[in-house]
């Protein structure tokens, strides 16, 4: 995976792009605290290991996680869900929270997991990857999230800047 023509990678080397496995979700639930924190709602995260554990493992899970793994440590993740869509007729990916350390910012890392789940909605003929992005930090009204949407060629477009093999070199 390439950003601006460039490598994504860490200090001490690639990054690599997987689905989160059981031995993930401990350092899941202490990114999803940072991110509360970061959003000043630190108080409001009620997720257990245990919670999030039945959640992604369940025989049919009804949501997902990709983390993003520089030098042995999960330093990203992106929690998401197949949703619908009545207007296409068609499945789609709704990315619920997507989480990269402050550390790791700047490096494509953000970039790479949104391309990820942009090739699973191609290879899986889903018509479109959503999330919400909070423009202001600190806002209370919902009219601060604005809902973002990759369909068509877009999706495709960043669908292909997935690296085949999963490790940004």
């Amino acid at each position: 995976m390439t950003r601006a023509g460039g490598p994504v990678t860490s200090a001490g080397g690639p990054v690599a792009i997987r689905p989160a496995t059981a031995a993930d979700v401990p350092r899941i639930l202490e990114l999803i605290r940072e991110l509360a924190a970061y959003e000043h709602s630190r108080d409001q995260v009620t997720a257990t290991e245990e919670g999030l554990r039945a959640a992604l493992c369940a025989a049919q899970p009804a949501v997902f996680a990709h983390v993003a793994v520089a030098d042995d440590d999960v330093v990203g993740f992106a929690l998401w869900f197949v949703n619908f869509s009545t207007w296409l007729g068609r499945h789609g990916i709704y990315l619920e929270d997507l989480y990269v350390t402050p550390a790791m910012r700047g490096s494509g890392i953000g970039t790479a997991m949104l391309a990820e789940l942009a090739a699973i909605c191609v290879r899986r003929g889903y018509g479109r990857l959503e999330w919400w992005v909070l423009r202001s930090i600190g806002a209370e009204p919902m009219g601060e999230w604005t809902v973002q949407r990759l369909a068509g060629k877009s999706l495709d477009d960043l669908a292909r800047r997935r690296s085949l093999d999963r490790v940004i070199p």
